[in-house]
């Protein structure tokens, strides 16, 4: 599977879908350009029907859908919900990126390529 989800974050989406009472949603995950690495991640729950061309993939009864431009960066990559300090959320561990920001949603692929919009340091928000 092209992306796959921990067991950490499979159970705090199926948690997230049922209390949003959307039992048809699948997450959506995505590449955009911005941040201060070049790259951002972006993730919502999707209830649409899969737009032409998306990647649809299922795991635990959780779908994912990612559009092919995304999936060029982020093939191999890893959903996972983690804790700290200030709450949990949701984290991309992905082995394309060569550097990252301090926030954890910004990156840089070996390429080095940006997505058209691309943002410098300081606008993905983790250098405030």
């Amino acid at each position: 599977m092209a992306i796959t989800l921990t067991e950490r974050a499979t159970t705090e989406l199926k948690e997230l879908i049922t209390s949003q009472s959307t039992p048809s949603a699948a997450l959506r995950v995505w590449v955009a350009g911005g941040g201060c690495s070049g790259l951002s991640y972006g993730m919502a729950l999707d209830e649409n029907d899969p737009e032409a061309g998306d990647n649809i993939f299922e795991q635990d009864g959780v779908k994912i859908l990612v559009d092919p431009m995304s999936l060029r960066y982020m093939e191999g990559s890893i959903v996972d919900f983690v804790e700290d300090q200030f709450g949990g959320g949701f984290k991309i561990e992905n082995p394309n990126a060569v550097s990252s920001c301090g926030c954890g949603s910004s990156f840089k692929t070996e390429d080095g390529e940006e997505v058209a919009g691309g943002g410098g340091c300081g606008s993905c928000g983790c250098h405030g």
